[in-house]
């Protein structure tokens, strides 16, 4: 029998292991929050699929034990694999309201939808293949990967879509009141970074998988591009561990910026912010409409930049149901 850490499988469950470590230090820097989770969920799970992997197509064990095995590595590659997108999907929903918010929801867990059952779908035929012992199925469960690859290149552009509004919005009117943009350029930025890699990985493997010639073994120039762009997307979490630990940086930076006394004190603009951020510190969105009369641009500045910066620090640094203190 392979020898386990003589595959390249061990590797890949070795290096999502140690994102798992990687994520408990993000969150022991940081606070542990529902975006710091995502990383460490889909390494987790990342880990027992590729262990698995080796169990159910290397190893000498029954046939119903390697099925059982097969499917569950798959259910966890969907986890990995889609559970990326939900990085964005948590941000997102604390950003988004009224309409903009539905139809994201709509598209997204639609889109969700799709890859749950053709990755299902992918599951079935492969126990059914490893029960029977044949290897024709083997073209249909390519076929399926386009298109479960696809869709999520799909949806991770879909999100990338409102991220980039919404933040592209909020940097323009804090630009015209004067407020800080330093956190919308980096959250701009790692957005643009985020979709080029998961889109780039996804229609990458749905054209890889397109010739697959035999089941989760690299014996083809295609299928061992296709273990390279997997291994991408194994150390994908450093990316969102890198993300969460310079948002953290930048916001705070900028927090400290706009605590510091300012300077042209008589200028009107400041003096509007000064209200706002007073009348801010007082209000809830419920009464909203009671906030002074100023500019437009100042307006637009504090209902867009801030309450969307404390969203997301509501994101990515408390837990769900804590109480954000901003602004300072």
């Amino acid at each position: 029998m392979t020898v386990y850490f003589e595959l390249g499988w061990a590797i890949l469950s070795t290096i999502c292991l140690a994102n798992v470590l990687f994520g408990l230090m993000v969150v022991n820097i940081t606070s542990l929050s529902p975006a710091a989770m995502v990383p460490i969920v889909v390494s987790v799970a990342g880990a027992v699929a590729n262990g698995l992997c080796f169990y159910a197509y290397y190893g000498d064990y029954p046939l119903v034990n390697t099925a059982v095995a097969s499917v569950i590595a798959d259910v966890m590659w969907l986890i990995q694999e889609a559970g990326m997108s939900f990085y964005s999907y948590i941000i997102l929903v604390r950003i988004l309201f009224d309409w903009n918010l539905r139809i994201f929801k709509l598209l997204f867990w639609s889109i969700m939808c799709i890859i749950a059952a053709t990755r299902v779908a992918i599951a079935t035929f492969r126990a059914v293949a490893i029960l029977n012992g044949d290897e024709r199925a083997q073209h249909i469960i390519n076929r399926l990967h386009v298109g479960y690859f696809t869709a999520i290149a799909l949806v991770e552009c879909v999100s990338a879509f409102y991220l980039l509004r919404k933040f592209t919005s909020a940097k323009r009117s804090s630009r015209q009141a004067s407020l800080p943009t330093a956190l919308f350029r980096h959250l701009m930025r790692s957005t643009e970074v985020r979709v080029a890699t998961l889109a780039l990985i996804g229609t990458a493997r749905a054209l890889t998988y397109y010739s697959q010639p035999s089941s989760q073994k690299a014996s083809s120039v295609s299928s061992q591009i296709d273990r390279f762009l997997y291994t991408m997307e194994c150390m994908f979490p450093v990316m969102l561990f890198i993300d969460l630990l310079a948002s953290k940086l930048v916001f705070h930076n900028e927090r400290e910026q706009y605590s510091l006394p300012r300077v042209d004190t008589g200028s009107r603009v400041l003096r509007e912010e000064s209200e706002v951020w007073n009348s801010w510190s007082r209000s809830s969105r419920r009464d909203r409409q009671q906030l002074p009369s100023i500019s437009s641009g100042a307006q637009d500045a504090v209902l867009t930049g801030t309450e969307l910066s404390a969203s997301w620090e509501e994101a990515i640094e408390r837990p769900p149901n804590a109480k954000v203190p901003y602004p300072p």
